[in-house]
């Protein structure tokens, strides 16, 4: 579709419309209104959630980590001996999503995977010492920056509250 310039122009709002308002700072348009989508939870969760994650990107960023590859070192760290589908499953993460994820994460010497003796066909998941090591890190910069920052803003009991809550959409919805 092409708009002409004289419909864009007639469209525009005057450049003093949104002065004085509290809502729109000065030489920018009114927010939209989001009407009932404001109390949709899936819509509140994911806003949140992007939030959570674009801080959590901004504290590992020297760390190169994603939350969920910083999840799948936290599995396999966890739960030793364990194989590929396993710990796929338990994240939720796609077959063809996850391997490319493990490609990446073995490119970067982090995590090996080991054919299974018990299971030729299966692979076994194993931290490299250099994925230990990150993992380390990775977990401090979490606790120290990103966890803190949420515990800051709720307050520890809200945390525990929210946790909950999060936990039984999660294992009930």
């Amino acid at each position: 579709m092409t708009v002409s310039k004289t419909a864009e122009k007639s469209s525009e709002k005057p450049p003093d419309a949104a002065k004085g308002r509290k809502d729109a700072p000065e030489g920018l348009p009114e927010a939209l209104q989001l009407g009932e989508l404001s109390e949709q939870l899936g819509y509140v969760l994911k806003r949140a959630q992007l939030k959570v994650f674009e801080n959590f990107l901004r504290c590992m960023a020297s760390l190169q980590l994603t939350p969920a590859q910083f999840s799948v070192l936290l599995l396999v760290e966890k739960n030793p001996g364990r194989n590929q589908t396993e710990i796929a499953s338990t994240l939720g993460i796609l077959r063809p999503n996850f391997v490319a994820m493990l490609d990446n994460l073995e490119s970067r010497d982090l995590c090996a995977r080991i054919r299974s003796t018990n299971d030729r066909r299966s692979h076994i998941l194993v931290l490299t010492d250099k994925g230990k090591a990150v993992l380390t890190r990775a977990k401090k910069l979490v606790a120290t920056k990103h966890e803190s920052r949420l515990n800051e803003l709720l307050g520890q009991a809200n945390r525990e509250a929210l946790l909950e809550m999060l936990s039984k959409i999660a294992n009930e919805f």
